[in-house]
């Protein structure tokens, strides 16, 4: 079977309500799909609209016209203010036929809530209510998530959100607070660990940050080019040399003398230090960038330093009150043994490189950061075209 690319959009509510990290982890952890594409975007009137239409162009049925009007009501801005809606990309063979297995129908007929077994996403995330005088009345529904049924209907729809999402940066801005002044904006990286193999892992992550209450304004998936990874992880390199270098040099020293049953001159030891302490310090940089890339600094063109690397990760904006502080209590300590219990480096990390996922410790590393990454650039519309060539 040929593979294709469909995609999962996750409703305002659902990501109101800190549901996406539960979404996610399902999503990630059965099937055998490529997670490829993600963003946070804000639909206006015209595509909630669009969108509505396509679904009731299709064989028409009593699920897709409460999907239909759903998404014109629910998608589209209210109160004068837009919302966010999560668009998730998967490529793989049956994408479609995978990704509405894992979402579940939509019961269109009155069930008893002890007949609902919470396997699929909607019987989790959704709603479904009855009039009690009228059990063929629907008096509240939340779908929590949309998918296409087969391949023609997710290649139309991909395009139009392809042509909306064109001219729209990554970052959603839909929001005015009362006091500007006290918000900061923050990010974080799941790190190239958490992607190795299908797993709820990422989406688990995602719901322990859920718990600081801050909005998520963005979201994309990332392939870390070698320049980037030089230039995010630079000041680490003479933080590792400062503290590393010397007890590298001690280390050696040790070994030498114990190797060769003599005493070394003070001039050699420091002389080990400045040098193999140092040049041991510059390898742990280069591991940790080759962890983030999945390349090793060395002999490279200019165009292979610029080219997405080998691993990915997943790159979120986080918005809200004391911001970095909250983010950073959630992730824990950069040594996951010594991270305190219930944050994410304690659960999921393995050591201090291997520690699943980085967040800025500051305002200024959040500006210097975003910069890098280019945090309100998406390439989603491009992996859309890039499949579906009409």
């Amino acid at each position: 079977m040929s593979k294709g690319l469909s995609y999962v959009l996750v409703t305002p509510y659902t990501i109101g309500k800190s549901r996406t990290g539960g979404v996610l982890s399902r999503l990630l952890s059965r099937t055998d799909l490529e997670l490829v594409g993600a963003q946070i975007f804000a639909p206006d009137k015209k595509l909630a609209e669009d969108y509505a239409s396509s679904l009731r162009s299709r064989a028409p049925s009593n699920q897709l016209v409460l999907l239909a009007d759903y998404a014109e009501k629910h998608l589209a801005p209210s109160g004068g203010r837009a919302h966010r809606t999560l668009i998730l990309l998967f490529h793989g063979e049956n994408p479609c036929g995978q990704l509405l297995n894992i979402c579940g129908h939509i019961y269109t007929k009155h069930v008893e809530v002890d007949a609902l077994s919470g396997e699929t996403i909607r019987d989790t995330y959704s709603d479904l209510i009855f009039s009690d005088a009228n059990q063929e009345e629907v008096r509240y529904f939340e779908p929590a998530v949309f998918t296409p049924r087969a391949q023609d209907e997710a290649d139309k729809d991909l395009l139009m959100f392809a042509n909306f999402l064109e001219s729209k940066g990554n970052l959603v801005h839909n929001i005015e607070y009362p006091d500007p002044s006290k918000i900061e904006r923050t990010l974080v990286i799941i790190k190239p660990d958490n992607w190795k193999h299908s797993s709820s892992r990422p989406g688990a992550i995602i719901d322990m940050f859920s718990r600081t209450g801050l909005r998520v304004i963005g979201i994309k998936v990332h392939r870390f080019s070698l320049a980037e990874a030089l230039d995010f992880y630079g000041p680490v390199e003479s933080i590792l040399k400062e503290k590393l270098a010397s007890s590298f040099g001690r280390k050696a020293l040790e070994l030498l003398e114990k190797e060769f049953s003599f005493k070394i001159s003070k001039e050699l030891s420091e002389t080990l230090g400045a040098s193999f302490g140092t040049e041991c310090a510059r390898d742990q940089f280069h591991q940790i960038v080759e962890f983030m890339s999945g390349k090793r600094p060395g002999c490279y063109t200019a165009d292979e330093i610029q080219k997405p690397g080998d691993v990915k990760c997943m790159i979120l904006a986080y918005e809200g009150e004391n911001a970095v502080n909250k983010i950073r209590d959630v992730l824990g300590s950069t040594d996951p043994n010594k991270a305190a219990n219930g944050t994410v480096r304690r659960e999921f990390g393995s050591n201090v490189m291997v520690n699943t996922a980085h967040a800025s410790d500051s305002s200024e590393s959040y500006e210097r950061e975003k910069q890098i990454v280019r945090v309100n650039h998406n390439s989603i519309v491009s992996i859309i075209r890039e499949n579906i060539r009409k």
